[in-house]
């Protein structure tokens, strides 16, 4: 009896320990799909199924070379890519073909972040174009980071995590210097087309759901192990899961332009509204 008791409650730690190391980023990732599908559901609305191409051009193969580049991590090997495709029947914007050896845990596992890929890709690109494009917003981005943004415990703070960020980005990018600044709207326009393909297909989900059971059964023999010999894994679990702390605060950047893509495909709705 004892020992049940043992093994279900090493289940659960093992499923607690899972959340706090992706599940910050697991929520992003719902946070994110919910806001292109309300985008994406108005630019299709206004200009039919090709409005989505307004952004398709530049966000599709960022999300793309973020699956791509998540394959080479992992060892998988990449069959085929498209980056770009105007003309499918499935309406697939593009798409990255990949096999791996089943018997290896390693590429399984990779299944997960190859999954997440776009969202990494996504919010890297992102941060390096505010860096070249309106360097002065970075920074200020940055500072508002090392300020509020600690590797303590998360709880509650992580809304004042994101807020802060995104609050800083927003009073720091529409300022008159910025808004004379040709580069500006080039980060703009750039910004609103990365973030609206960031969001993950159902392809996407049921890869990255495959490996994040390889995960699951890792750490569970990972805390087994931990069991014999007595080690503390569950404090060496969430000490790594601290760094969620600076997820949440980088991805501020990908959930402020999608705000700002969700608003100006319910602008360009409305306009097309009227004039029909």
């Amino acid at each position: 009896m004892n020992i049940l008791l043992s093994f279900i409650h090493t289940l659960l730690i093992s499923f607690v320990e899972l959340v706090y190391l992706f599940g910050v980023i697991m929520a992003v990732g719902v946070v994110l799909g919910i806001l292109e599908r309300y985008s994406n559901s108005f630019l299709i609305s206004a200009f039919g199924p090709r409005g989505v191409m307004f952004t398709a051009w530049i966000g599709t193969p960022i999300h793309e070379i973020g699956h791509l580049i998540q394959c080479f991590i992992w060892g998988h090997r990449v069959t085929r890519v498209k980056f770009l495709q105007f003309n499918s029947p499935a309406g697939i914007l593009g798409f990255v073909e990949h096999q791996y050896n089943r018997n290896s845990w390693y590429q399984q596992a990779g299944n997960f972040f190859i999954g997440l890929g776009p969202i990494f890709s996504g919010i890297g690109s992102l941060i390096l174009c505010m860096y070249f494009l309106v360097p002065e917003t970075y920074k200020a981005f940055v500072k508002e980071i090392k300020l509020h943004v600690t590797l303590e415990k998360i709880d509650f703070t992580f809304i004042r995590i994101i807020t802060g960020a995104i609050l800083a980005i927003g009073k720091n990018l529409f300022t008159l210097e910025n808004l004379i600044n040709p580069l500006f709207w080039i980060f703009l326009i750039v910004g609103i087309s990365i973030s609206s393909h960031i969001a993950l297909s159902k392809a996407d989900i049921e890869g990255a759901a495959k490996g994040l059971l390889t995960i699951y059964f890792i750490l569970l023999l990972f805390n087994v192990i931990a069991a014999v010999f007595k080690l503390n894994s569950y404090g060496m679990i969430v000490k790594i899961a601290e760094f969620n702390a600076y997820v949440l605060a980088f991805s501020s950047i990908a959930l402020f332009f999608f705000a700002v893509a969700l608003v100006v495909s319910i602008v360009l709705f409305y306009i097309k509204k009227q004039i029909r």
